[in-house]
């Protein structure tokens, strides 16, 4: 692309390379710092606040892993042009040279030159818009026809104002591909203008922020739904429940048929809302797999009534056949967050996903926002050391731990929800989990231990419901 003048002025020669990498490390010290306080104000999730806070955190952390890239792509200069119908074949794997789907492919440019009419767009557009790559390039008067209608207006809009009066664009619209998928644009560009002061051609850069913008929803939807909690109900009044839906899959009665040495004996029970609202997302599930191992799962989605309720089966039957597919808790817990990701109404969520292998009393977890299992041995309980892993729905493209730790015979764990000690701080409620020891060593069965933690919290009065869960491995 060549370099261009603006109205008025020349433009801004781009940095040198040490400049960039100055940028990037500032980049990069930023987003430890950001990661660093997130750690720290990380706190058990019990209080809903605290989830969005934690949103919001992991967001920002998207917006810089972004950052850090885009810098890097200035840094490394931009891919070679896509391949037209008179250009050499190549044996490089995209148009562009960049993995489809990484965030470099998010990011392209394209000039039209209004004297020749000829367009030129990167590989990495073409890959936004979903285009063919040996096709040729739309010019502007035919790019309003890839907008969806309520957005063709103000792409016109922008358009003309800056091929008449010369005015940079900067603005969004929504583009439908090919495949039928809707995908959010960000376009910035300015005119080039020729020796006569007239525009010669334009120029624009192209970002995909589909991602991002579902992200952002999603922190506003949650942000929204706290304050309308606090406002829903009188003071001193509880608001009126609704019809109550139907117990989904997840608040039954659990059934482990298969028994023997190194087995799980596992109970659970659902604690209702003391403040007489509808259904929300807290579920639990525990479930034999065909190659032997065992399922426990725990988790819950913001929010409460019909369309939580929904969200949360549809995640819970995802949960069971990822599993029974053979999926380990980290990939598992990948895969959750992309279905929430690309779910219509976006929605935020925590959760423990746990395999148990009873041939070698191997325990394989992995946690999304979630509170760590605890696990009692010999008459003292510990947190398992937990592995990276931020709230589903947070952040496109995440990555989720695993860890593993052998149990021996007796052992017991215990999943829980966020709702479970209601105004306690992080720090009192662990220790009064961990206090319940004692008592657990006096229950023969995971229930008689499930009915040690009712009889402990279950008549608290608690504005969000809560679920318990615990496993306890056979002699």
């Amino acid at each position: 692309m060549p370099s261009h003048v603006s109205a008025d002025r020349p433009a801004a020669q781009p940095p040198g390379r040490g400049s960039v990498e100055a940028l990037i490390s500032q980049t990069r010290r930023l987003k430890g710092d950001v990661d660093a306080v997130r750690r720290d104000t990380r706190g058990d999730g019990s209080d809903p606040r605290d989830r969005w806070q934690r949103a919001l955190y992991d967001l920002a952390l998207h917006q810089l892993n972004d950052l850090d890239e885009h810098l890097a792509q200035l840094r490394d200069g931009p891919a070679p042009p896509a391949p037209g119908p008179d250009t050499a074949p190549t044996d490089r794997p995209a148009a562009s040279g960049i993995p489809h789907g990484s965030l470099l492919s998010r990011v392209g440019s394209a000039e039209w030159n209004l004297l020749t009419d000829e367009a030129s767009w990167s590989g990495e557009l073409y890959q936004i818009l979903g285009r063919d790559p040996a096709v040729p390039a739309l010019g502007l008067d035919e790019l309003p026809a890839l907008v969806v209608d309520e957005d063709r207006p103000s792409l016109t809009a922008m358009v003309t104002a800056c091929l008449v009066d010369a005015k940079p664009i900067d603005g969004e619209f929504r583009v439908q591909r090919p495949d039928g998928t809707v995908r959010t644009v960000h376009m910035m560009g300015e005119p080039v203008l020729g020796g006569d002061g007239s525009t010669a051609s334009m120029w624009a850069v192209l970002r995909d922020v589909s991602e991002l913008r579902r992200s952002q929803r999603t922190v506003r939807e949650t942000r929204d739904s706290l304050r309308h909690r606090h406002r829903e109900a009188p003071a001193g009044q509880p608001p009126t429940a609704g019809p109550r839906e139907a117990t989904p899959p997840g608040r039954d009665a659990l059934r482990l048929p298969r028994g023997g040495p190194g087995t799980l004996d596992v109970a659970a029970r659902h604690l209702p809302s003391g403040t007489g609202t509808q259904l929300g997302g807290d579920w639990y599930d525990a479930l034999d797999l065909p190659d032997g191992d065992t399922l426990l799962g725990i988790g819950g989605l913001t929010g409460h009534g019909a369309g939580v309720t929904s969200g949360m089966t549809m995640l819970l039957g995802a949960v069971r056949g990822m599993a029974m597919a053979g999926s380990p808790p980290g990939q598992l817990m990948a895969l959750l967050n992309q279905l929430l990701d690309a779910t219509v109404q976006p929605a935020l969520g925590s959760a423990v996903c746990c395999r148990y292998r009873p041939a070698t009393r191997t325990l394989a977890w992995a946690q999304a926002g979630h509170p760590a299992p605890l696990l009692f041995r010999d008459g003292t309980g510990c947190v398992l050391n937990a592995p990276d892993g931020v709230l589903l729905g947070a952040a496109t493209g995440t990555g989720y731990g695993q860890a593993e730790v052998v149990l021996e015979p007796g052992d017991l764990l215990l999943l829980h929800t966020d709702g479970l000690l209601p105004g306690y701080s992080a720090a009192d409620s662990l220790d009064r989990l961990l206090g319940l020891s004692p008592r657990f060593g006096a229950g023969s069965t995971a229930q008689d231990c499930v009915r040690a933690v009712i009889e402990e919290f279950g008549e608290t009065e608690r504005e969000d419901e809560a679920c318990v869960l615990i496993a306890k491995v056979s002699e």
